[in-house]
C-alpha cells in the first residue's frame, strides 16, 4: 500500500517529450478524481517550489504567493458571496411586494423602505402609508369591498405565474444545472466526482437571477439550500483564476468546501454554523487548513452581508429574535414531543418527495418541466392568498411566528386581553388569556401547516432553483407556535396544577410561544436533513439565544433519532440515490461478511479481465482494446500466461499518450511495439520504432488479495477516495474493483436495485 503517485510524481509523463502535454491528468466528465494521485502531485509541485525559492529573490516570492493564494481565493469568495446574497435578500423584497403593491415615489421601494420613507406614517397604522397603493387602489381607485379583493387576488396570481415562468424558461434555456438546491450534487462534487458545467459561470449567473424570481413567486421554497451552490459556483470561478487550484481538482475540493460554509453563513447569518454545516453535512475531505479557511470565507461573507444591510435591522437575517424569558424544565416534555414531530415529518416528506420525483423521472410528467413549475404556481397562489399566513414570504411567516409577544406588537398572534390594572415593565408582560384574534390565528395557522406540508413534497424537486431549509422551518415553527400558545393557556387557566405551580405563578411571564416556534423549525429542519451540531448553532446564531441550547438539542437530536427508525437517510442522500451519483456515504456502515472475490469482476462465466502487457502489443493492439472497450484503465502484466501484475494505466492518458506520439514522434506506427519497462525489448530488424510509455504507468496501484474481506475494501474506498483497486493472488492479478462495484455491491446487500448507479 505505497501512495499512489510515486509514478507521475517529478518528470515528464513522456519520455519523447520536454514537457507534459495538454489535458493529460485531467478527467473526463462523470467521472470520479483519484485522490491519492492528486494528493501526490500536489506535494510534488510544493516541493519543486520549496527547491526553487531558495535559487532567487524572485522565485521566493513566487513562493509567498503561492502560499497566500489560498487566502485570497477565500477573501474573494467571501466577498462576491456576501454582495450576491444582499442583492438577492433586496431584490426578493421588492419583488414579494410587487405582487401586491407599488411605490409610488420610488417604484425600486418595497414596501417597508416606502413607508420608512413617508411622513404621512402613523405608529397604529405603521403598514398604511398614502406612497404605497395595492394595485386595485391605483388601477380602479378601491382599497376595501369584493371588486377589490378580486381585482387584487388576480393580479397576485399573475405576477406570480409571470416570475415562475421566467425562471423556468431561463433554467432550460441557458443552464439546465441551475436547478434544485443543489446540495446533493455538491456533496457529490466534493466526494471526488466530475460534473462539468455544473458549477459554471452561466450556472452562477441564472442560479442567482432565478433565485430571486422564484422566491418571489411566492412558491414554497427557499434561497438558503441555493445560495451554497451559488457560494461553491463563486468558489470554483476563483479557484479557476489560481493553477494551484486550478490543474488539482483535489485541492479545488477544498476551496468548495469552504465556498459551502460561506453559503450558509450568508444564508442564515450565522458563520460558525456555516463551517460546521460543510464539515458535518457537505465535505468529504476536511483537513484543519480547510477548517480555518472556510471560517475565514464565512466571517468575510457576513461581513459583507453586514454592510450591505439589507433587512434594514443590523442583522444578517429577517428573523432575529431576543427573549426574555428562561425556559423551565417542565417545558421540555413539549419540546421532545416537537422533536418527534420532527422526526415523523421528516420521514414523511422524504418519502413522498423521493416517490413523486421518483413518478416524474419515469413517466411523461418529466417531459413537461414548464408546464409543471405553472401548475403548482397556480396552485400555490390560489390557495395561499387567501390565508395572511401563507400570502406573505415564508422568511416574514417564520419572523412573525419566532417573535416574542411585546407591547408594541400589532400582529393577530398577540391579540391577548389585556389587564387594565397592568403596571409592569414593557419586556415583561404577563401571561394573559388569549383573544380572538390569536383563536382565529390557531386556525388559520392549522390550515396554513397543512397546505404547507402538501405543496412543499411536490414543490421541491422541480426544474427551478428551491431551497428546503425554509419550507421545512416554517412547518416546524407553525406547529411550534400553536403547541406554543396551546402552553401558554393551560398555564394560565390551570397554573395551580402541580407542574406549573412551582415556576408559574399568577401574573409572571412563563411561557414564550416564539421559543416554541423556534424550537419546532429546528426539529422539522433536523427531521429532513438529519442534521445535528452544525443545526443547533445555525439556530441560535439565529436567534442570539445562548439560553436556549439545551431546548435545541434536545428537539434535534429527538428529531433525529425518531427520523432514523424509519431510515437512515437524509432528503440529500436521498436524491443523491434517485440520481444515481456514485456517493459513498461515510455515515453508511458495511456489517456483511462478503468477501473481494464475491465482488472484483470478472466473474464466473464472465469474458477474462482486459489487460496491457508490459511489451509485447503493437500500437494498434491497444487502440483495438480502447475501442472495444470503455473501462477507465488497464492493468498492465508481464504476459498474457503469467499475469503478474505491473501497474495500471488510465485510459484517458493512453490516449493522449498515443495520439501525441503520432503526431510529434517519428517512426511511430500502428505496428510499433508499445513497452512499459525500462529498457526497451529486444526487437527484429527493420521493425517499427517502439513507443515507450513507463511515464503514464501507475507502478503503484492499490492492490488487496481476494480473500479480503469486504468491510475493509468498502473503508480504503472511503478514506482514501479510490477510484479503483486491483485483486491479485500471490502477486498474480485475479480481478479488479471499481468504486461503482462497490456501491452496486452495497446496494444488493440492502435489497436496492443495484442498477440505480449509473455513474463511474
Amino acid at each position: 500500500m505505497v501512495n499512489a503517485g510515486d509514478m507521475n510524481g517529478s518528470g515528464n509523463l513522456m519520455d519523447f517529450l520536454d514537457e507534459p502535454f495538454p489535458d493529460v491528468g485531467t478527467y473526463e466528465d462523470f467521472h470520479t478524481i483519484d485522490w491519492l494521485r492528486e494528493k501526490s502531485r500536489d506535494t510534488d509541485r510544493h516541493r519543486k517550489i520549496t527547491s526553487k525559492s531558495k535559487e532567487s529573490i524572485w522565485e521566493f516570492i513566487k513562493s509567498l504567493l503561492d502560499a497566500w493564494s489560498g487566502w485570497v481565493v477565500m477573501l474573494l469568495i467571501g466577498l462576491l458571496a456576501g454582495t450576491l446574497a444582499g442583492v438577492i435578500d433586496l431584490a426578493v423584497d421588492w419583488m414579494t411586494d410587487l405582487k401586491e403593491g407599488v411605490c409610488l415615489s420610488a417604484f425600486w421601494y418595497s414596501h417597508e423602505q416606502c413607508c420608512w420613507t413617508s411622513n404621512e406614517t402613523t405608529f397604529d397604522d405603521r403598514d398604511k402609508c398614502p406612497l404605497w397603493q395595492k394595485w386595485s387602489e391605483l388601477l380602479v381607485s378601491q382599497s376595501e369591498g369584493a371588486s377589490a379583493y378580486i381585482l387584487n387576488y388576480f393580479l397576485y396570481i399573475m405576477w406570480a405565474l409571470c416570475f415562475a415562468f421566467l425562471a423556468v424558461s431561463l433554467v432550460r434555456v441557458f443552464a439546465p444545472y441551475a436547478c434544485g438546491s443543489g446540495i446533493p450534487e455538491i456533496k457529490t462534487i466534493l466526494s471526488g466526482f466530475i460534473i462539468r458545467g455544473y458549477l459554471g459561470k452561466w450556472t452562477l449567473l441564472i442560479k442567482t437571477v432565478t433565485l430571486v424570481l422564484v422566491v418571489s413567486s411566492g412558491l414554497s421554497l427557499g434561497k438558503e439550500g441555493p445560495l451554497v451552490h451559488v457560494a461553491c459556483c463563486c468558489g470554483n470561478f476563483f479557484s479557476s483564476l489560481f493553477s494551484k487550484y486550478s490543474k488539482n481538482e483535489g485541492k479545488r475540493r477544498e476551496v468548495l468546501s469552504a465556498a459551502a460554509a460561506a453559503g450558509v453563513s450568508v444564508a442564515f447569518g450565522a458563520p460558525i454554523g456555516g463551517v460546521l454545516f460543510s464539515l458535518e453535512e457537505v465535505s468529504y475531505y476536511f483537513p484543519l487548513k480547510t477548517l480555518w479557511r472556510s471560517f475565514f470565507a464565512a466571517l468575510v461573507a457576513a461581513f459583507t452581508l453586514r454592510s450591505i444591510n439589507p433587512f434594514g435591522n443590523s442583522r444578517l437575517v429577517l428573523f432575529y429574535v431576543e427573549y426574555h424569558t428562561p425556559w423551565y424544565m417542565a417545558e421540555l416534555f413539549p419540546f421532545i414531543l416537537l422533536g418527534v414531530f420532527g422526526g415523523l415529518w421528516g420521514t414523511l416528506f422524504i418519502r413522498c418527495n423521493i416517490a413523486w420525483c421518483r413518478r416524474r423521472k419515469t413517466t411523461r410528467l418529466g417531459k413537461y418541466p414548464v408546464l409543471e413549475v405553472i401548475v403548482i404556481t397556480a396552485i400555490t397562489a390560489i390557495i395561499a392568498y387567501p390565508n395572511p399566513y401563507t400570502r406573505r414570504s415564508t422568511s416574514e411567516l417564520i419572523s412573525e411566528l419566532f417573535n416574542d409577544c411585546g407591547a408594541l406588537e400589532s400582529s393577530q398572534l398577540c391579540d391577548y386581553i389585556n389587564d387594565p390594572n397592568m403596571t409592569r415593565p414593557v419586556d415583561d408582560i404577563p401571561d394573559r388569556p388569549a383573544g380572538p384574534g390569536v383563536y382565529t390565528a390557531m386556525w388559520q395557522l392549522a390550515l396554513a401547516l397543512v397546505f404547507k406540508i402538501v405543496i412543499t413534497i411536490f414543490t421541491f424537486g422541480m426544474k427551478i432553483p428551491s431551497g428546503l431549509f425554509i419550507p421545512s422551518m416554517a412547518v416546524g415553527a407553525m406547529a411550534g407556535r400553536m403547541v406554543g400558545i396551546g402552553v401558554e393557556q393551560l398555564a394560565y387557566h390551570h397554573h395551580d396544577w402541580i407542574i406549573f405551580r412551582n415556576w408559574c405563578r399568577p401574573g409572571a411571564d412563563c411561557v414564550t410561544p416564539g421559543l416554541y416556534a423556534m424550537v419546532g423549525a429546528a426539529a422539522c429542519l433536523g427531521g429532513v436533513t438529519r442534521m445535528t451540531v452544525s443545526l443547533v448553532v445555525i439556530m441560535f446564531e439565529l436567534t442570539g439565544g445562548l439560553e436556549y441550547i439545551v431546548p435545541l438539542m434536545a428537539a434535534a437530536v429527538t428529531s433525529k433519532w425518531v427520523a432514523d427508525a424509519f431510515g437512515k437517510e437524509g432528503i440529500y442522500e436521498a436524491h443523491i440515490h434517485l440520481n444515481g451519483y456514485p456517493f459513498l456515504d461515510v455515515k453508511d456502515e458495511f456489517t456483511h461478511r462478503t468477501l473481494a472475490t464475491d465482488v472484483m469482476r470478472p466473474r464466473r462465466g464472465e469474458a477474462p479481465l482486459s489487460v496491457l502487457t508490459q511489451d509485447s502489443m503493437t500500437v494498434e493492439d491497444v487502440e483495438t482494446l480502447i475501442k472495444e472497450t470503455d473501462y477507465n484503465g488497464f492493468p498492465v502484466v508481464v504476459s498474457k500466461d503469467s499475469e503478474r501484475l505491473i501497474g495500471f494505466a488510465q485510459r484517458r492518458e493512453l490516449i493522449l499518450a498515443i495520439k501525441n506520439a503520432r503526431q510529434r514522434q517519428d517512426g511511430v506506427v500502428s505496428n510499433s511495439i508499445v513497452y512499459f519497462t525500462e529498457d526497451p525489448p529486444e526487437l527484429p530488424p527493420n521493425s517499427p520504432h517502439p513507443l515507450k510509455l513507463r511515464r503514464i504507468l501507475n507502478l503503484s496501484p492499490f492492490t488487496v488479495t481476494d480473500h479480503t474481506p469486504m468491510e475493509t475494501v468498502v473503508d480504503i474506498f472511503r478514506k482514501l477516495g479510490l477510484r479503483q483497486c486491483l485483486v491479485t493472488r500471490s502477486g498474480r492479478l485475479l480481478g479488479i474493483i471499481t468504486k461503482k462495484d462497490v456501491l452496486r455491491h452495497m446496494a444488493q446487500m440492502a435489497n436496492q436495485d443495484p442498477e440505480s448507479i449509473m455513474f463511474n
